[in-house]
């Protein structure tokens, strides 16, 4: 009996000393705060494979447009809430950087990323992962129902018959609006572009608050076109919605989906090992499964509905320069356009 006795005080003591030791193992699990621009549809994919390779490592996502999270960083300056910005435009990051916001860092691999599509500072504030496009969502069955023309260049969007049929994302809170904004202007210079916007704006039915939203609109019928950009085109033509992916010949507006560590993280090392990861030939093929053109040369896949010769349509793109005046380029478009934003 006394035996007895001793094995179920022993069998206790070892229970308890296993869950212990799993609470301390919980405990040791670190959370790591991320803002993010992602889609959606991309966060579980990227954080499956980040933690297969560092499971101790839980990302805890805030996800918004662009724009919103621009702003949220920027307003959190005093009193920063995130680690990691991971997936956000680097027109953005470079405001950050600016701002004295990000701590420099050489992820391990960086060599194998390519100089145009990463801060050229040595160590780098900020480090791309992957393009995304202007393209524009056109519904064919609605343009078949209201006689309309297929429009295959950024002039064509001023024919009068386009006339409340066209929607864009607001620049201020989508990085897709921000850089149509900024690649009209370095093609064409502000007089040029400033008039074509005015022109465009006589036929736009609204500016939304997200890169997505015009192809989904685009996609329902809500309305016949909708200026997108190229993995929402791709992935809502492979859908099955009745859609045709144009991208305009003057040249295309684009951005890159970058990351920086927040300076002020208290979690610098967890920080380190995701933009480790971030450059890695694995993260890349998963972005690669979105995009067409990855930070990493010579792994990227060709994809269905994207031209062959689609980086060479990108524009030659300025982040200093589009960081350097944002606050001036978001201040004259709100003033002139902000009247057809939907609600907030």
């Amino acid at each position: 009996m006394k035996f007895a006795v001793t094995m179920r005080t022993l069998a206790s003591s070892v229970a308890i000393a296993l869950a212990a030791t799993s609470g301390v193992a919980i405990a040791q699990k670190t959370t790591l705060n991320v803002y993010t621009a992602l889609e959606t549809d991309q966060l579980k994919a990227y954080t499956e494979g980040f933690n297969k390779v560092h499971p101790d490592i839980e990302l805890k996502w805030t996800r918004d447009s662009t724009g919103v999270i621009t702003a949220k960083l920027l307003a959190e300056k005093a009193n920063p809430q995130a680690d990691v910005v991971f997936g956000t435009s680097a027109s953005s990051l470079a405001v950050f950087d600016n701002e004295g916001m990000l701590l420099p860092y050489a992820p391990k691999g960086l060599d194998k990323v390519s100089a145009k599509y990463r801060d050229p500072k040595n160590p780098p504030a900020w480090v791309g992962m992957d393009v995304y496009g202007a393209a524009i969502c056109f519904n064919t069955i609605e343009a078949q129902k209201q006689n309309l023309p297929k429009p295959e260049t950024w002039a064509d969007l001023l024919k009068p018959v386009y006339k409340g049929k066209i929607v864009m994302p607001n620049p201020a809170s989508s990085g897709t609006g921000y850089f149509d904004v900024t690649a009209w202007l370095q093609m064409w210079g502000d007089q040029k572009a400033w008039k074509y916007m005015d022109d465009l704006h006589q036929n736009i039915a609204q500016y939304t608050h997200s890169g997505s939203k015009p192809c989904k609109q685009a996609a329902a019928g809500e309305f016949p076109i909708g200026v997108t950009f190229e993995y929402r085109a791709v992935s809502t033509k492979k859908s099955g919605a009745p859609i045709d992916v144009i991208f305009p010949k003057e040249g295309l507006g684009w951005d890159l989906e970058s990351s920086g560590i927040m300076k002020n993280t208290k979690k610098l090392d967890a920080a380190k090992k995701l933009m480790d990861w971030m450059v890695t030939p694995a993260a890349m093929e998963l972005y690669g499964k979105n995009f067409a053109v990855l930070a990493v040369p010579g792994i990227a896949k060709p994809l269905d509905f994207v031209p062959a010769d689609y980086e060479q349509r990108l524009i030659k793109n300025d982040f200093a320069w589009s960081a350097k005046n944002r606050d001036k380029i978001l201040a004259e478009w709100t003033k002139r356009y902000d009247g057809k934003s939907e609600a907030k």
